[in-house]
């Protein structure tokens, strides 16, 4: 059992804020990361730090809008958001797993060349090009699922919520 209500608001409407927000972020590190040893180097545990909190986050947000699916009307736009909030968490999984593999893959690889005094940045070409298409893969995948179920969300939010003239009282 997750949190419902925060100061009576449904939590659902709350915890997606930090999905929104987090997963395409973390997306998007995970990319940079993967492609750039410099920007993996300023990042360090951080990365996978920041995917763990996105990961977190997901399950807190789903368990909450399931409860929330719960106390609203029985709406087919609503079931659609549902079931496409379900989609997210392999996503979520996938950017965690290879954002620890990034993390770990350059630490590996900092340690082995500053015992050769080599630098990091030709070390592992191979497997960082392979890092490199396998985030974007799993960051674009992560991306457009969230814009899916954002969209989705609001539609049926707002779906016969409001009118597409202003009313005339309030001009």
């Amino acid at each position: 059992m997750g949190l419902d209500l925060i100061n009576g608001i449904p939590a659902h409407v709350l915890f997606v804020h930090v999905v929104v927000v987090l997963v395409p972020l973390t997306a998007l590190a995970v990319i940079l990361c993967a492609a750039l040893p410099s920007v993996m180097r300023r990042f360090g545990l951080a990365l996978p730090a920041l995917a763990l909190v996105s990961l977190i986050s997901v399950p807190l947000t789903t368990d909450s809008g399931e409860w929330l699916e719960r106390h609203v009307d029985r709406d087919p736009l609503v079931r659609k958001h549902t079931e496409l909030g379900d989609e997210l968490l392999p996503w979520v999984i996938g950017l965690f797993l290879v954002a620890a593999a990034v993390w770990w893959f350059y630490r590996s690889a900092a340690r082995r060349t500053s015992e050769a005094g080599a630098s990091t940045s030709t070390v592992g070409t191979p497997l960082r090009i392979a890092a490199t298409v396998l985030s974007l893969v799993v960051g674009v995948g992560a991306g457009v699922q969230v814009y899916r179920i954002g969209d989705s969300g609001a539609k049926a939010a707002w779906h016969d919520a409001y009118s597409a003239t202003a009313h005339p009282k309030r001009g």
